[in-house]
């Protein structure tokens, strides 16, 4: 019953909490004559960490599915995401944002002269900007230390832990097995634990700053997502010297329900239409929606093998490898209207002469 007080009350349903306030003091009464030893022992870890205390854990319990979960790839037949305007809902999808988006004639002009202006830079948040993968293992290994248990030495339930969501972690590769309001304080832990490693960082990934700094002095335009809190990721990002150099943010606060949702809501704010812009990124999933986005994707080596990462349109070990020039030669085999839907045109040939006299005799 502690675990249970240790819950956010808006979960409980108000038919419930009823039942709870009238016979308040009989479970109370009982509770400790049916709990079994490793109850009370998780139990304990629960008023410890701070969870029987009103609001406590709270903030990070509807984070934590996102911090540590696999989101949708999202844009498999190129949709978008629905927004809201006075004249009512609109439809956004990639060939929407594609013909909107388009340059006028001025930009085409200025793109003409300064061609590295012309394209949007897109980063991904985990292992491109911020090595998060020892984040979120030190954050397992803290959490474990809390509770009692140990984390196995092996590679592949490291990488595991790394790369999947906390409910199949806790349930399928820790095989911890607790009540269900119990799991949720558990997550709230984890994110609570990851939040504080991940503030106290004040370095980027090796590399990115001078690639940064060279993106800023060609004037492309850059953006960064991540499903953090805003106020966090500007934290970080102030904290690494690094926030002059990304013209839009993309976090929580902006709604988007899937990866490739996020890389559009990127390019609106940057200005460049989706088959403009480039994703860097350091996974096979986000590759595969940058593409259903008609955008090109870079793939960073270090959290997946290279061989993880083939579909990706050029792949590199660190920032160090890439110029700005590269950006050009990714689009090079393109023309300004490649993929594009063309009508073609017929040769219309003159109308053959019709003989209306016979001129036979």
């Amino acid at each position: 019953m502690d675990c249970l007080a240790g819950t956010s009350s808006s979960v409980i349903l108000p038919e419930l909490s009823f039942r709870l306030a009238a016979s308040r003091f009989s479970l109370k009464f009982q509770a400790p004559r049916f709990k079994p030893p490793e109850a009370r022992k998780h139990a304990f870890f629960c008023r410890a960490a701070g969870y029987g205390k009103a609001g406590s854990g709270s903030d990070f319990s509807s984070k934590a599915g996102k911090l540590f979960a696999q989101e949708a790839i999202g844009a498999e037949y190129g949709e978008g995401f629905e927004t809201f305007r006075m004249d009512g809902p609109l439809k956004v999808d990639v060939d929407y944002l594609n013909e909107r988006l388009q340059e006028c004639f001025l930009q085409r002009v200025r793109h003409a002269m300064k061609p590295d202006e012309a394209f949007g830079l897109v980063f991904s948040w985990d292992n491109v900007v911020v090595e998060t993968r020892s984040l979120k293992l030190d954050a397992w290994t803290k959490l474990a230390s809390e509770v009692g248990e140990e984390i196995p030495s092996t590679d592949h339930v490291h990488r595991t832990i790394a790369n999947s969501g906390a409910d199949h972690v806790l349930r399928k590769v820790l095989f911890w097995d607790r009540e269900e309001n119990c799991m949720e304080n558990l997550k709230s832990r984890l994110s609570q634990l990851y939040y504080e490693n991940l503030l106290k960082l004040d370095t980027p990934i090796e590399g990115l700053r001078e690639w940064l700094d060279a993106l800023y002095t060609a004037g492309t335009p850059c953006a960064v997502v991540s499903c953090l809190d805003r106020k966090i990721m500007f934290e970080v990002l102030e904290r690494m010297k690094i926030n002059k150099y990304f013209q839009a943010v993309v976090t929580e606060e902006d709604g988007m329900e899937s990866i490739a949702h996020r890389f559009l809501s990127a390019a609106v704010k940057l200005d460049r239409k989706p088959s403009k812009c480039v994703v860097f990124e350091d996974d096979s999933r986000g590759i595969t929606a940058a593409h259903n986005c008609t955008m090109m994707a870079v793939a960073l080596i270090g959290a997946h093998p290279a061989y993880e990462l083939g579909q990706a349109d050029l792949t590199v070990a660190s920032y160090n490898e890439l110029s700005v020039i590269n950006l050009r030669r990714l689009f090079a085999h393109k023309g300004s209207n490649f993929m594009d839907l063309q009508k073609q045109v017929e040769d219309k040939l003159p109308p053959k002469r019709k003989l209306i006299t016979d001129t036979i005799f």
